[in-house]
Formats: C-alpha cells, sequence, structure tokens
C-alpha cells in the first residue's frame, strides 16, 4: 500500500502470537478485527468519548502496519500479530461488545493523521496504569472524556495538535505494493516513479547511494546505478534489477528512515505518491496511456485468437473495452473492461512474454522491446531504431541519420526528437511504445510499400490461455 493514498482493506490477516512464533494466522473482515481488538482493549463502560478516541487509535495503528507492509516487507504471510508485545490485542473467536461493536461500524473507516501527511498514523498507545508510553493512555481517556473532552480533542492530547481525522475512507481489495514484475533498465510507470522517491530519500540517510536526478518514472541509467548500490550496501546481489526480495528491502529501509512506523514520523506528502502516469483506465478516456494500452493489445490479440484486436487510436471506446475484456477473460482477470494495476501488469506480462520469444527473423519489422529507450540506453533494440532511422532519413532529411552503434547518445536521442516533431508526437527524444511503433510504421511503409508492423499481418496464433 506504500505507493499510493491509504485505503481500508476489506480483509485483513491476524497472526495469532509472536511473529516468528510457529502460531496459526486467521483472516477476517476488517471491521470485524476492529471489534475484536476494541472488545479486548477498552471496557465498554467507558464514555461514549473515550470509546471513540480508543477506536480512532485502534483503526489508525492497524492501518499503519498495513500500509507500510511491516511485516510482510519482511517475509511474513500476514498483516499483523494478536499480541500486545509487538501489536494490538486480539483475541481469536471472541464476542464482541454490543456498544462497542455499533461504534465500530460508524467508525472503522476513519483514520488519524498528521496534517500535511497521507499516511494512517502510528498511533502508539498503552493502558496507562501498570504501562506507559508516549502515546494515548486508555484509561487517561476515560478522565479527558469525563471532563468533557470530545473524542478529537482526547486525541489532540495524546498526539498532538496537528492531527486530521480522515473520514469515510474508500475500501478496497489489498494490493500488496510490489508491482509483481521484475523493474529493470528502461522499465517504465508509476512503480519506477515511486522506486526512485524511495531511493533518493534513503540516500539522505545513506549517502554512498547516488541521487536519481529526475524521478519521472522511467529506470534509467541513474536509476540502474542507484539501484546496484543500494543492493551492494545492503548486501544483495548486485543485479540493477527490482524483484520482490529487493523492492521490499527498500520499501522497509525507507520506511526506517522516515520513521513512518513511529509516532515521530516524518510523514508521507501527497506529492511523493501522486502518479506520473494515468493509474487506471476506462471507457471514454483519450490519451498515450490508451495507446500503448491499444499496441499492446493489438499485438496480444495477433497472437491470441482470443483476445479481440483493437485499432491504435487513443481514444478507449466500445472496441477496446470488448478487447480489454476479452484479454482479462483469457488472462482469468475479472472481465470489468477496466484496466487497473493488475490488468496492466498482466498486459504487459503476456506481451514482454511474445516480444521475448518472437524471433528476430519472424517478422518484417520489429516488436517494442517492452523497455523505454533513453540516452544512455546500451542494447540491440537500440540498434534497432537507429537502424529504422537511418532508413526513413532518405526520404525526410530533416531527421538525422544515426550510426547503427546500439548506443543510445545525444544524436539518437536528437534523431528521436526530429522524428517525433515530423509525426505530431511529444518531442521527448524517448523511445516508448508509441514512438516505436510511430517508427516501425514509417519504416515499414517506407520500406516495404505497406504496413509489416506485427500486429497488421496475420500471426501465429496462441490458443490455449
Amino acid at each position: 500500500m506504500l505507493t499510493g493514498t491509504p485505503y481500508i482493506p476489506e480483509t485483513i490477516t491476524v497472526h495469532l502470537g509472536a511473529p516468528d512464533s510457529p502460531a496459526p494466522n486467521v483472516t477476517l473482515d476488517f471491521p470485524s478485527y476492529i471489534k475484536n481488538v476494541a472488545s479486548s482493549e477498552i471496557f465498554p463502560t467507558w464514555p461514549d468519548s473515550a470509546l471513540q478516541a480508543n477506536i480512532y487509535a485502534i483503526v489508525s495503528f492497524a492501518l499503519n502496519r498495513l500500509y507500510t507492509e511491516w511485516y510482510r516487507a519482511q517475509g511474513y504471510d500476514f498483516d499483523i500479530t494478536a499480541t500486545t508485545q509487538y501489536d494490538q490485542k486480539f483475541i481469536n473467536g471472541r464476542e464482541y461488545f454490543e456498544n462497542i461493536s455499533h461504534l465500530v461500524e460508524e467508525l472503522y473507516d476513519d483514520y488519524i493523521r498528521r496534517q500535511g501527511s497521507i499516511e494512517p498514523l502510528y498511533t502508539a498507545f498503552c493502558n496507562g496504569t501498570t504501562t506507559t508510553c508516549e502515546g494515548l493512555s486508555q484509561w487517561g481517556t476515560v478522565d479527558l472524556a469525563n471532563r468533557g473532552y470530545t473524542p478529537y480533542e482526547i486525541l489532540q492530547h495524546y498526539y498532538g495538535k496537528d492531527i486530521d481525522i480522515v473520514k469515510n475512507a474508500p475500501v478496497k481489495t489489498s494490493q500488496p505494493s510490489y508491482p509483481g514484475i521484475p523493474l529493470e533498465f528502461g522499465s517504465a510507470g508509476n512503480d519506477v516513479r515511486s522506486l526512485q522517491i524511495f531511493l533518493n530519500r534513503i540516500s539522505r540517510n545513506y549517502p554512498a547511494i547516488p541521487k536519481i536526478p529526475d524521478a519521472d518514472g522511467i529506470f534509467d541509467t541513474a536509476t540502474d546505478d542507484a539501484v546496484r548500490t543500494f543492493q551492494q550496501v545492503f548486501g544483495l546481489e548486485v543485479t540493477g534489477v527490482v524483484e520482490q526480495s529487493t523492492w521490499y528491502r527498500i520499501t522497509s529501509i525507507y520506511t526506517a528512515v522516515k520513521r513512518i512506523a513511529e509516532l515521530d514520523s516524518e510523514g508521507v506528502r501527497l506529492e511523493e505518491i501522486l502518479p506520473s502516469f494515468t493509474e487506471d483506465l476506462s471507457v471514454g478516456m483519450q490519451s498515450d496511456e490508451v495507446r500503448i494500452l491499444q499496441y499492446y493489445l493489438a499485438v496480444i490479440g495477433a497472437y491470441y485468437e482470443s483476445v479481440i484486436p483493437v485499432e491504435i487510436t487513443g481514444y478507449f471506446g466500445e472496441q477496446t473495452e470488448k478487447s480489454v475484456k476479452s484479454f482479462q477473460r483469457v488472462f482469468g482477470l475479472p472481465q470489468t473492461g477496466f484496466v487497473d494495476r493488475m490488468t496492466r501488469n498482466d498486459l504487459y506480462r503476456a506481451y514482454k512474454g511474445i516480444a521475448d520469444s518472437v524471433k528476430p527473423d519472424y517478422t518484417a519489422v520489429a516488436l517494442y522491446p517492452g523497455t523505454v529507450l533513453r540516452e544512455g540506453a546500451s542494447n540491440g533494440s537500440v540498434r534497432i531504431i537507429q537502424e529504422y532511422l537511418t532508413y526513413i532519413h532518405e526520404t525526410y532529411p530533416n531527421i538525422s541519420a544515426v550510426n547503427n552503434t546500439g548506443y543510445f547518445g545525444p544524436v539518437t536521442r536528437q534523431a528521436v526528437t526530429e522524428f517525433q516533431q515530423q509525426f505530431g508526437i511529444s518531442p521527448t527524444g524517448i523511445v516508448g511504445a508509441i514512438t516505436w511503433d510511430s517508427i516501425a510504421g514509417v519504416y515499414s511503409d517506407l520500406r516495404y510499400g505497406f504496413d509489416k508492423r506485427p500486429y497488421q499481418e496475420p500471426g501465429y496464433i496462441i490458443t490455449g490461455g
């Protein structure tokens, strides 16, 4: 959850013991978990203001554990423990107090945060009699309530004046922060931007890790250097690839240096989690992200008989919705026609599998490699795009010719920018799916007299899956 706006999970998994104990896990809906903890931690005879303040604290504590993926980032298969030594008291199978249950139903989707921060506050608390702490005193809330304090005033008394209560947070199915696909040189998207922000903040505490000048969501040379140095500093295999273990090591260190799971958290600001790319795609939208989606669907549709082909227009209409639904059906996803993170990642996996497996001599023009090409890249895909640009130069002399070196230097960037200006693409000098497809299309028309891009020709069909 660390990569986005906090939400209320539909369910939470509780380990019935200390983290390393062999105790079982139980999964239950989030409101039931809060009812259980509240019925185990506080007394139903307390004034309503005290009960409400405690419930806010219980909800926020649990959400902080979920937001930071405190246990899952360490490799555990649960969200929180049942013991007060580590978390909150949970008694599996217990009954709930009726008045507490009613209050929880009203408050389970509300949580506390610091003003200017977006994460649920780590609301440390203790009973205030046998144990004391810097956070909330449970018995102390009773005295304050009897003195006429409102729930918000009680919380301000313990956590400071600079807190807000977020009301009616959305309820969603829990999604891990790890994108489910390795991030590597050329990867692009909001997960890459989050990675860059994490590494830049970590580098303040670990200055050996170089700063990434542009946290723009494109995994470039600077990001690769930062990842490799991080892996070296923290004893991981130095690959430059952010797979699951590296991702969660990065997020856990980020949580630690920002003290997100502490009462004195530095805080996560809204601008840190704002996406660079459109998160979700649906009917009626028109954007470059839709064009990329359609490109992937067009290619996948050329190789999977059951995936409906789609035109690349940039507009998400009925045809695109049908294509998305057909893809979701083939790949076992809910057939919503809506492109969320799960559908997008599976779409990329399917496309990348095709791009990596199609033999170079199978098609007249090459498929987009699935990774962004920008200055500093050096690989066979760069050589292909240089070859295409040089051929295009013969007809469009205002587009520079480049040597087929396989290295993406300033001359290649200039040629790409000139091509983009010529054909109405945002002149970034970066080759993503849209620019690659356009270059390949122009090259094909000029060389063969018609479009020989893979999805425009009969391809071999994958009928299974």
